[in-house]
């Protein structure tokens, strides 16, 4: 273990420049939508390019990434509270060459923190600034503050739904918070399990309309994600589609989904916070 967290230290070293890591914080309006299987093949499908990403599951009482990995985490984030533990201590490696962070039962603690213990542990995770490109977390369906508090201080939202009604009414629910919290928040749409590219078209247009009518704001599509019965074969195997059926629909919705990440203007501009902005912003809502 130590071994290894020395590799990942020197990795880090070489690697931190003065790019920033982008914060995306992923969510949904309702449960049951894809949104974790989405947040996982998403991050490897962002490795596959070169791209490095960093997993939080912060998915308090659902948390299920490492379900889908088949993997049992040995540490948590709140393990970082306990003396000679380094943030390279409690990543986790997954399939892919992904490294994910569980964020354990104790999320919601994050906000009981005294000023002394919440220093230090976020001294303890910003050697991550550099080391990743981007740090995906995975949060909760919905609009517990928690997951709320995070939204608000990444750089972006990606907020995952279907093309059932009652989905689309639950993600457009969590538009309108965000925009009446912060009405310059950044978020993209992906529409998970649309049956045909038309239909996840159809969907995110109906919901960037109404969200232009009455919110004046501005959402843009990242796309959609196929509905394909590979998906629900490689979650029994506690496998990740990309990896275990990369030639399916879903696997190459995801790749498509990553190009146009990667390739839209603004991906790693001087708009881009970083760790330290985002612990700054979320430290102001904590407290």
């Amino acid at each position: 273990m130590r071994d290894q967290a020395e590799q990942l230290r020197e990795r880090m070293l070489q690697n931190k420049k003065t790019r920033p890591t982008r914060l995306v914080t992923v969510t949904s309006g309702k449960g049951g939508v894809g949104k974790s299987n989405f947040s996982l093949n998403f991050g490897l499908g962002l490795i596959e390019k070169g791209h490095k990403a960093v997993l939080f599951d912060l998915d308090l009482g659902l948390a299920n990434l490492d379900v889908l990995m088949g993997i049992t985490p040995k540490k948590h984030l709140f393990h970082l509270l306990e003396p000679d533990t380094t943030v390279w201590d409690i990543i986790e490696h997954g399939p892919g060459g992904l490294e994910f962070i569980a964020g354990g039962s104790g999320f919601t603690q994050i906000m009981q923190l005294d000023d002394h213990k919440l220093d230090r542990l976020f001294s303890h995770l910003d050697p991550l600034q550099g080391y990743a490109d981007t740090i995906i977390f995975d949060t909760g369906a919905g609009f517990s503050k928690e997951s709320m508090r995070f939204m608000l201080s990444s750089d972006e939202v990606i907020l995952v739904t279907t093309p059932e009604p009652p989905a689309i009414t639950d993600a457009y629910a969590v538009i309108k918070m965000l925009h009446a919290r912060n009405p310059a928040v950044s978020i993209r749409l992906v529409i998970n399990r649309a049956s045909s590219e038309r239909e996840g078209k159809m969907t995110a247009d109906k919901l960037a309309m109404v969200s232009k009518r009455f919110l004046n704001l501005d959402i843009q599509s990242l796309g959609y994600v196929s509905d394909d019965p590979y998906v629900s074969k490689a979650v029994k195997m506690q496998r990740p589609f990309l990896l275990t059926y990369p030639q399916s629909q879903a696997a190459r919705s995801i790749r498509n989904l990553v190009e146009r990440y990667l390739d839209r203007p603004g991906t790693s501009d001087a708009s881009v916070s970083g760790l330290n902005g985002f612990l700054a912003k979320l430290r102001h809502f904590i407290r």
